[in-house]
């Protein structure tokens, strides 16, 4: 009788614990790794989305105005303060638009792996 319930245990198709364990790190692996990069790169859309807000009221503000705005938000986002310096507003003639960038270095802290990410967030906008 014994003998009858271990073999039905070891017949079971496709369904191992070690496979089953190895699925559930990599999705925990995944999820981790995934988390600390999202948060990097959520940062870096919403300055950009910022910066495209502010390009399309471009002419009906002043630049310091602008900026003052983006640097509110990169302030509120604890982007780091190289984004504050490289920031620039330039209104060109000719094609006559706006253009707001900025560039910035991010650092991902993993486990066994440190990774610099260099961020170029960028609106443009006809005036």
């Amino acid at each position: 009788m014994v003998a009858a319930a271990r073999r039905r245990v070891v017949d079971r198709r496709g369904m191992s614990r070690l496979g089953c364990l190895f699925s559930l790190l990599l999705l925990a692996t995944t999820v981790y790794y995934g988390v600390n990069l999202g948060g990097v790169y959520m940062k870096y859309y919403r300055v950009q989305d910022e910066m495209r807000t502010q390009a399309k009221v471009a002419p009906s503000i002043d630049d310091a105005t602008i900026r003052r705005r983006i640097l509110r938000k990169i302030d509120h986002l604890a982007i780091p303060a190289e984004a504050r310096r490289e920031l620039q507003v330039l209104r060109t003639l000719r094609p006559r638009e706006i253009r707001i960038h900025t560039t910035y270095q991010d650092t991902l802290v993993l486990p066994f792996y440190k990774y610099v990410v260099t961020l170029k967030p960028e609106a443009r906008q006809p005036l």
